[in-house]
């Protein structure tokens, strides 16, 4: 079990974070996921990224919006959190996600 609602769509893997103010881009692992939210009309998306030290003295410096890119290309914007036990931060966002997800064309009927 992952943790995650049985809802959503997940992504577990490499990740590419982008730091604000020319901070720079470091690689971690994260575990994301999301699903659209019918109340707000948008798709909101959280995780958690790999102990990193270069996220954690950009956190402690200030940072709190990042970019978040997966390999495939995708990426969102998100707001980091407090770092966890295990020295990670939580992550979460609204809109595009880091990840794919199916695509749902409203205009088609059954």
């Amino acid at each position: 079990m992952s943790g995650f609602g049985d809802d959503e769509e997940e992504y577990r893997g490499p990740v590419t974070v982008v730091l604000p103010d020319d901070g720079g881009a470091v690689e971690v692992d994260a575990h994301l996921a999301g699903h659209f939210s019918p109340l707000t009309g948008d798709y909101r998306w959280r995780g958690r990224l790999s102990p990193s030290p270069e996220v954690s003295r950009a956190f402690r410096e200030g940072a709190r919006t990042v970019v978040v890119r997966t390999p495939d290309g995708f990426e969102g914007a998100g707001t980091l959190d407090e770092a966890n036990l295990w020295g990670g931060h939580p992550v979460n966002g609204a809109g595009s996600p880091p990840f794919a997800v199916p695509r749902v064309d409203l205009d088609e009927s059954d």
